[in-house]
Order: structure tokens, then sequence, then C-alpha cells
């Protein structure tokens, strides 16, 4: 039977490490990491290194265009982490033509495709997978004070909300200690 954990939480939290140790947990060798950042930068750059680092060779890797993530993860069995659902929003926003446009129209329907493929990434694993996703949260942040932050900040919340709704277990992490807001979390590592 499937599962869905979201784990959530600010920059720096400890959510990945604490995902990714569930997924070793819970799946040994056997886990599909599903990476989300695309390198613009040589700080990006370095920040990928470190993840890839951290995490087992045995691990198979996923990597694309967020628009095909989806497909490429539909039927996966096993342990898949995806890590994160804010890289992957982030990177389908920057794509939007209308992001940062005026009219607000133009943005809903930008907005809905999004979030429409949000839903299809979240049916995407076979009904046997355990299907772990990282995904910062915004809420705690001021309101940024140019429009496509703003958009950004209201598609991640909206997003989180999608996916809390469908998930079994929500972890908000604080300081590398979760919380436990919803649902049994599976065979969590000890801290």
């Amino acid at each position: 039977m499937s599962s869905l954990t979201l784990f959530l939480g600010g920059m720096r939290s400890g959510k990945s490490r604490l995902a990714q140790m569930t997924a070793e947990r819970l799946g040994g060798s056997t886990v599909t990491y599903v990476a989300t950042a695309d390198v613009k930068d040589a700080e990006m750059a370095a920040r990928i290194a470190l993840h890839r680092a951290a995490r087992p060779e045995t691990w198979h890797t996923l990597e694309g265009t967020p628009e095909k993530i989806p497909e490429k993860i539909r039927g996966i069995r096993g342990i898949l982490l995806l890590d994160c659902l804010t890289l992957w929003l982030s990177r389908l926003l920057l794509a939007e033509p209308s992001a940062d446009g005026e009219d607000p129209a133009t943005w809903n329907a930008a907005e809905k495709r999004i979030l429409d493929l949000l839903e299809h990434l979240l049916d995407a694993p076979a009904r046997s997978a355990h299907f772990l996703v990282v995904s910062n949260e915004v809420g705690h942040a001021p309101i940024p004070p140019y429009r496509l932050g703003r958009r950004f900040v209201d598609l991640q919340g909206r997003a989180n909300q999608v996916a809390a709704a469908r998930a079994d277990a929500v972890a908000f992490v604080v300081a590398g200690i979760p919380q436990w807001i919803k649902g049994t979390p599976p065979d969590m590592p000890d801290l």
C-alpha cells in the first residue's frame, strides 16, 4: 500500500536530513532520490555536491526538468524521496511567462496549471511506493515586497496545503526535531 510523508520546515531545519534518514531506515539501499535543484551558479553547485555526498551511492538518482518529473517517477515502487518540492515549484514558476506579469487572470491560470502538475506528481508513484516529500514552510517569513516573491509564497503555501491534505503523515521540523502534526510517522530514525 502506498503512503505519502511530508517533511516541512524552514531552511536548514533538518528536514532533508530527517527524510533521508527515514528513507535509509525504510528502504536501505533501494531508494530512488528525486533531485529537483538546477545548477545556476557555483554556490548552488556546492550545495548540490553536499547533498550528493550525504546520500548513499547505492541510491538511484532521478533528475530532469520539473515538467518531466511526474512522468519519470510514474510507477516507481519502493522508497521514493523528492528533495525538494520548493525547488521544483520555483523552477516551474520561473519558467512561467506570466509569473511576474500584471494580469491576475493570466497568473491564476498559470498557478492552476502548476498545482495540477503537483497533483500528477503526488499521484505518480506506484501504489506500493512510500513517497517522502521535503518542502519549505514559507508561512513564517515576511511578505515579499515584490510581485514575483508574493506569488511564489502564495504558490508554495497552496502546494504545501495540497501535499499535506494528501499526506498520511506530516512532520514540521525545527532544529532537526520533528513535530508530527498529522498521522503516524513511518519507522523513524533515532535522532
